[in-house]
């Protein structure tokens, strides 16, 4: 969908499909900003959400300003907007003071809202967007880290990785803090519709995992435009192609490569745990010298390195091994009927299911949204459950849903709910298979991630749900193919 104001279109990023509201009701809604008279009110901007979807809208506006700009002009109004002119950043890149004609003040205010990062007394983390995938983002790293990408003539520039995820991570890391509050947490929007708030669910670490998700974007988009051949593409039609591709079909199966549902794996791929600490010792001693502090002896860097090493293996199991799992909140769970009972870790089995109704794959966060919503009603208010009964559920999205989590007993596999998680794809698996990609985060990288994070022995043993229960459950097509998975069991 496309509005016309003052002769530029007005970008809705996948309206079709999109987590926002139906063409018509949208339509309304941006009328009610949009003059009649032709000219763009006031009010505009301040209208404008918080979601990614918004914030191109608000990008092409920059664009449609001065036409033809490139896209290193538009990327430094929109630092100079958001204040991202430390000493740390005018290393890497230029002074925004040569950033051209000043933007008018209601787009500026509305750029600097939505990319200028904080964390409130309340938890609220601004600078965050939420993203069609269900994820959020922090803009600040990921412009950076663009722009940084648009600067290069020599391949993949040696500064990205400093302005990404290495500032932050040096900060992070050369606190004394333990290793369950080193990074993260996660957040919630208000709203999924029309998201303004975001709250943290835990008290927050110098690195939250918005900041993450946007340095890792920043890393893979600005790796992407350091190529030649995508030195003159548009930030706003750069930015629409990563978050806003539509799934058909095989879902992530015949999806895109550079696409933010790949985030992890694109991430993981392309960058190796040990440039990423040695970026991370070069941002602390930058920041060491910046601050006109002392050169750091042998000893100290020593230290230093002994924190980073450590405190990366940390950060290697949370947003490099284990999958994308969207948390409850953001899914729209009711809470818990009671109070939960705590499993016994680490537990010594996984339960394979299919959701069977809902029988076709989810493959956007939306419909999965509305399939975890619509099983925790029926397990709530059919059976008389506490809450949904799995643990985490697959989507052909990319992602997996939480469930009861790591943490809770599930109601998935009578009798044996203690012992072991219960895991399902959404889908009906009776003749055909989930695709590669959603049964890849359940075989290979939730199980890792729950070894890794002591919640499954090493020597789990994995099964379906009809070898301990009288049931046709996971489906015969899914059966077949988990007896060839590593730790099946009988």
């Amino acid at each position: 969908m496309r509005l016309v104001a003052e002769g530029k279109k007005l970008f809705v990023c996948g309206s079709s499909g999109s987590d926002g509201p139906k063409p018509s009701s949208r339509r309304e809604s941006l009328k009610q900003f949009v003059s009649v008279v032709g000219g763009v009110d006031h009010n505009l901007f301040s209208l404008l959400t918080l979601h990614m979807k918004d914030f191109i809208s608000a990008v092409k506006q920059v664009e449609g300003e001065d036409p033809g700009s490139e896209p290193l002009v538009v990327l430094k109004k929109l630092r100079r907007a958001a204040s991202l002119n430390d000493t740390f950043t005018q290393h890497f890149l230029p002074n925004v003071d040569s950033a051209g004609a000043e933007l008018n003040s209601s787009l500026s205010d509305y750029i600097h809202k939505a990319v200028h990062h904080r964390v409130t007394e309340d938890f609220t983390e601004e600078g965050v967007v939420l993203t069609p995938d269900g994820t959020s983002v922090a803009l600040g790293e990921l412009l950076m880290g663009m722009e940084a990408g648009f600067l290069s003539n020599t391949g993949t520039p040696k500064e990205l990785l400093h302005l990404t995820l290495g500032r932050n991570l040096a900060l992070t890391l050369e606190q004394n803090i333990s290793a369950s509050n080193r990074f993260g947490p996660d957040g919630c929007w208000d709203s999924i519709t029309t998201p303004q708030v975001f709250t943290l669910s835990d008290p927050p670490s110098m690195l939250t995992t918005a900041q993450v998700n946007g340095g890792m974007d920043g890393t893979l988009l600005g790796m992407e435009v350091s190529n030649k051949s995508r030195k003159n593409v548009k930030l706003s039609s750069l930015l629409t192609e990563y978050y806003c591709h539509q799934l058909k079909g095989k879902g992530m199966d015949e999806a895109p490569l550079l696409i933010s549902q790949r985030r992890k794996d694109n991430f993981r791929r392309l960058v190796l745990p040990s440039r990423l600490s040695r970026t991370t010792v070069e941002s602390e001693e930058l920041q060491r010298r910046l601050a006109g502090g002392s050169t750091m002896d042998e000893m100290e860097k020593g230290q230093m390195m002994g924190r980073i090493e450590e405190g990366m293996n940390e950060f290697i199991h949370m947003y490099m091994d284990c999958p994308p799992i969207i948390p409850r909140c953001q899914w729209g769970a009711k809470p818990y009927k009671g109070t939960p009972t705590n499993l016994s870790l680490p537990l010594n089995f996984l339960y394979i299911h299919h959701t069977y109704i809902p029988g076709q794959p989810c493959l956007t966060f939306e419909q999965c949204s509305a399939n975890m919503r619509s099983m925790q009603r029926f397990h709530q208010e059919e059976r008389g459950w506490d809450d949904i009964g799995y643990s985490f559920v697959a989507g052909s999205d990319g992602f997996l849903y939480e469930g009861r989590g790591w943490l809770w007993r599930g109601a998935h596999t009578l009798g044996q709910n203690s012992r072991g998680y219960g895991v399902s794809f959404i889908g009906d698996y009776t003749s055909q298979l989930p695709s590669q990609h959603a049964m890849g985060l359940v075989r290979h990288q939730l199980t890792s991630c729950a070894v890794g994070g002591g919640r499954l022995v090493g020597n789990f043993t994995l099964q379906g749900h009809r070898q301990v229960v009288a049931t046709a459950c996971p489906g015969n097509a899914l059966y077949s193919e988990i007896t060839g998975w590593e730790h099946f069991g009988v």
